[in-house]
């Protein structure tokens, strides 16, 4: 590796640093999409996702990141490499899942009167 390319790759490491402890500073220590729950022990398996997707764009206010586990973000990026192979379509920031739409307490009130 030249001392160019290892100068990048350990700027690139600092700004990643900079950008993943302000990020975990705001948000809570909750996946985007899963909402699975992080504590210290296993918080390395939660990222920081780039919502349009351009890494130098660290706005102060967080809101180009989303803290996604490790498994929701590899799923995230798959979107778009599966876009690109099988040219499908791609929405920034969809979760591909439909909206629900059945609602399991509309009748509450007469099954608790039962």
């Amino acid at each position: 590796m030249s001392s160019d390319t290892l100068g990048a790759s350990l700027n690139y490491k600092a700004k990643e640093k900079g950008y993943r402890d302000r990020a975990l500073k705001l948000f809570p220590w909750v996946c985007g999409r899963c909402a699975r729950e992080f504590v210290y022990s296993n918080l390395m398996e939660l990222t920081v996702h780039h919502v349009d997707h351009d890494h130098t764009n660290n706005p102060n206010d967080g809101s180009n990141w989303e803290l996604l586990c490790i498994y929701c973000h590899d799923n995230e990026h798959a979107k778009y490499t599966d876009h690109a192979q099988y040219k499908t379509e791609v929405i920034a920031g969809d979760t591909n899942q439909d909206t629900a739409t059945y609602n399991p307490f509309a009748d509450l009130k007469s099954m608790l009167k039962k």
